[in-house]
């Protein structure tokens, strides 16, 4: 082989190994400036996403009212701890409301509530520092019958304590207490309501008239403390809330609510801190929820009853809050037949809790849970799940309508210790699965299990650890395991 032959191949190896070396170089760089791209567009994205909660909050209307004052002692109230005081309430917010609109002064005292406070529009109460609102624990006290919720269900029960009927303008507010006096009696309901509960729930699901679904007066279903219905422009801020017969903080079928800076102590059975039920523009922050229950279940309805009114929960905000919860810490459902969507959770902290962030349905509720964003939850002790998915939940049905769980995003979150599964994904089936859901950030710093996934498509880990562990960025299926069902 002469010189010169020998000299064309080196060159041409040495051109071939070039572009060889230049196309990965570019290919490189491509797939690099395309996950740059993909990832700026992901951070993009979220900023978006989260955009809407600053929009949410902004367009809220802050619930003011005419700079008119009356003082409630000129009404004839008496804060005497014994004296019966609910008719001076309501000739006071009678007279406010009827003259235009105003703050009610409460001052310091103890004020024995012989009966519902109930709001009428363009009225602000105002508890003072030392002021205590100290409730009945006499069922008679709150007849005749309103017209409420009840766990999902549309019915004329006892009247909550603190009760508003499409009412514009209202607001409790103040460094003043709330009693509630539950732990007297209506805690003690828990078992003897079951007969009426189980009548009520037939009733939805019949779509019986809602003006035969008459209890109240011999019956035994626990009224909420604070239940505001079909109200617009609505504030609860600064007051402390305790011993609750039944759910704390209660708004139904509202428009622009504002919970600010709110306490609650209670700790009886099925006492959440908060259910905004098929409300819109809902603000919860500053809180601190000590509860016997979930600290916050966000609500729609339950099963026929809620879709034949069809109204959603939606455009809800809760920030900046910490909560100590014997149940569940921030959660959707069950009741949310309605469908709930555009909910966005961001710094909470929740020290111990039962499951943190949970999402739950069943198969009689159809409806949807869609676009909820949650982001810095600090958790340190976590019973059941830290992050929590179940369409299924208690496996009760009497039909098939599953709901449609869909595009969540739950990022930079933390638990110290959790006692059985880290992150639970319990779709129903291959044909109704959990989706695009994106877990992001997240540290487990023990738990036994690091996760468990069934019927789920689109599952995304991002630097998620569990026992100092990177879990697969791809989630492979892993067998459910049982959980206790709180």
């Amino acid at each position: 082989m002469n010189q010169s032959l020998i000299m064309n191949q080196k060159f041409l190896k040495k051109c071939v190994i070039k572009f060889l070396l230049l196309f990965i170089l570019v290919t490189v760089s491509c797939i690099s400036a395309d996950k740059t791209k993909a990832e700026g567009e992901s951070k993009e994205k979220e900023e978006d996403e989260w955009a809407m909660a600053d929009e949410i909050v902004a367009g809220l209307d802050p619930v003011t009212f005419p700079d008119v004052t009356y003082n409630i002692k000129d009404f004839g109230a008496v804060a005497d701890g014994k004296t019966g005081n609910k008719e001076a309430f309501q000739k006071a917010v009678t007279t406010c409301s009827e003259d235009g609109g105003g703050k009610i002064i409460v001052p310091k005292g103890n004020y024995y509530m012989d009966g519902p406070l109930v709001f009428k529009s363009n009225v602000n109460i105002e508890l003072q520092e030392g002021a205590l609102l100290n409730f009945s624990h006499d069922e008679k006290d709150y007849l005749p019958a309103v017209l409420v919720r009840w766990e999902g269900t549309e019915v004329y029960n006892y009247s909550p304590l603190i009760y508003a009927y499409k009412a514009k303008n209202i607001a409790l507010t103040g460094k003043g207490t709330v009693n509630g006096n539950g732990s007297k009696n209506f805690s003690n309901w828990k078992t003897l309501q079951q007969p009426d509960k189980k009548i009520l729930r037939k009733m939805g699901q019949d779509l019986t008239p809602v003006y035969e679904r008459v209890f109240g007066e011999g019956h035994k279903l626990r009224p909420s403390l604070f239940q505001p219905y079909g109200c617009t422009n609505v504030r609860l801020e600064g007051v402390t809330l305790l011993d609750s017969p039944f759910w704390v903080i209660h708004p139904t079928f509202c428009d622009n609510v504002i919970i600010r800076g709110v306490s609650v102590d209670s700790y009886n059975t099925n006492n959440d801190g908060a259910d905004p039920e098929s409300c819109t523009n809902v603000l919860i922050e500053d809180c601190d929820f000590r509860t016997g229950d979930d600290s916050i279940a966000i609500k729609a309805g339950r099963d026929n009853d809620a879709w034949r009114i069809g109204r959603p929960t939606e455009n809800v905000v809760i920030r900046n809050c910490n909560f100590f919860s014997k149940i569940n810490g921030v959660c959707i459902g069950s009741e949310m037949s309605g469908g709930v969507r555009n909910v966005f959770i961001e710094n909470i902290n929740m020290p111990q809790s039962s499951n943190a962030i949970y999402f739950k349905a069943n198969l009689d509720r159809g409806g949807y849970i869609e676009n909820v964003y949650v982001r810095n939850i600090k958790t340190d002790t976590v019973r059941n799940a830290f992050i929590r998915f179940e369409p299924n939940y208690k496996n009760q049905k009497s039909s098939f309508n599953p709901t449609i769980f869909n595009n969540f995003i739950i990022e930079d979150v933390s638990c110290n210790h959790n006692e059985e599964v880290g992150i639970y994904l319990a779709g129903i089936r291959e044909d109704y699965p959990i989706k695009n859901i994106t877990i992001k950030n997240v540290n487990i710093k023990e738990t036994p299990v690091p996760y468990v996934m069934e019927n789920a498509e689109n599952i995304k880990f991002l630097n998620v650890k569990a026992n100092g562990k990177l879990l697969d960025e791809n989630p492979k299926k892993k067998k459910l395991i049982p959980l206790k069902t709180l």
